[in-house]
């Protein structure tokens, strides 16, 4: 299946005092139509800064992304309002992210209203109602305001707003993690099932590893700005290759007492992602680390489909 969504070589840096910082370097990746493709690292990586760099809410410092085989780099005008219909993005707060002096039926409505699809005020109020009964919104709370809901039901009114206009892309910023643990789980199923009904394609960021297991096809692994790993999902919860993601992976809690797994804990001083040096981030902290680390480092096929960004990854896993 064609890559609904590309980027090349995409880069976005922020200009501080000190430097330029360089939130998302040199990042590659394609996503397939339908399918979801989850970002993981710990906080900082540039999980976020690469989502909204994807759909525009933040400009590219370099390279490319392409949608629909288009490159959209550059897109402005009236090409980027049509490109912002199809390509919309589900923030990690739900309170924060909503306008509080509008209603819950006001929120729905507005990019409908500013869409212009919609000649009749019969077809406007039609389709917001099936918008909100498609996200689970009860009729009783419509008429609501955000402080009126809890966590989950004002998730489900971020995701009827992003979902209002039908796109085909959705960029989720950690769109669970400001909630309890059973409603994440009925935010993640309703995203899934809008998914299999509408054949949207997510990109899905979070820090949660249980969460991107459940909801993903297939998982890129950042650390400070860089993927150092990419792969199908059951794949690389399998037989992680990079030294980072073994790490990462070994710190999720098991409920098996009697098999417990080592952690793996990371010493040393993270680099700062303020004019870093081209070689391995990793190496700081990495126990394999040797001279060659200091050079650039890219992504490669180690296995089908799976690529990772480390110069001693066949000599670590005896490949």
């Amino acid at each position: 299946m064609a890559a609904l969504i590309e980027a090349r070589n995409l880069k976005k840096y922020f200009d501080s005092p000190k430097g330029m910082v360089h939130a998302v370097d040199d990042v590659s990746f394609k996503i397939e139509e339908g399918r979801t493709m989850g970002v993981v690292g710990e906080s900082g990586c540039g999980k976020s800064t690469l989502g909204r760099t994807m759909i525009h809410l933040l400009e590219s410092t370099g390279g490319n992304i392409l949608f629909e085989g288009k490159d959209v780099t550059n897109a402005g005008g009236r090409d980027l309002k049509n490109l912002r219909e199809k390509m919309q993005i589900i923030f990690q707060d739900p309170f924060s992210s909503l306008n509080p002096r509008m209603t819950i039926k006001g929120t729905i409505q507005e990019p409908l209203i500013l869409s212009k699809r919609f000649k009749t005020k019969g077809e406007l109020e039609d389709e917001t109602d099936r918008i909100m009964n498609l996200v689970g919104i009860e009729e009783r709370l419509r008429d609501s305001y955000p402080h009126e809901l809890d966590g989950g039901r004002r998730q489900r009114v971020g995701i009827g707003r992003a979902l209002a206009l039908m796109p085909k892309f959705v960029v989720c910023d950690e769109p669970v993690s400001a909630l309890d643990v059973s409603i994440q789980a009925q935010i993640l199923n309703l995203l899934m099932d809008l998914q299999d009904q509408y054949g949207l394609t997510y990109m899905f960021v979070t820090h949660d590893l249980s969460v991107v297991r459940h909801i993903s096809d297939d998982i890129c692994v950042m650390y400070l700005g860089q993927l150092v790993e990419t792969s199908p999902s059951k794949e690389l919860f399998k037989n992680q290759l990079h030294p980072y993601s073994k790490a990462l992976l070994s710190a999720i809690p098991s409920t098996d007492i009697h098999h417990k797994k080592e952690r793996i804990i990371l010493k040393g001083e993270i680099t700062s992602p303020i004019n870093p040096k081209p070689g391995c981030r990793f190496a700081t902290r990495c126990p394999y680390v040797c001279d060659r680390c200091n050079s650039p480092q890219k992504l490669e096929e180690v296995l089908p489909d799976h690529y990772v960004s480390c110069c001693r990854v066949r000599e670590i896993n005896n490949l």
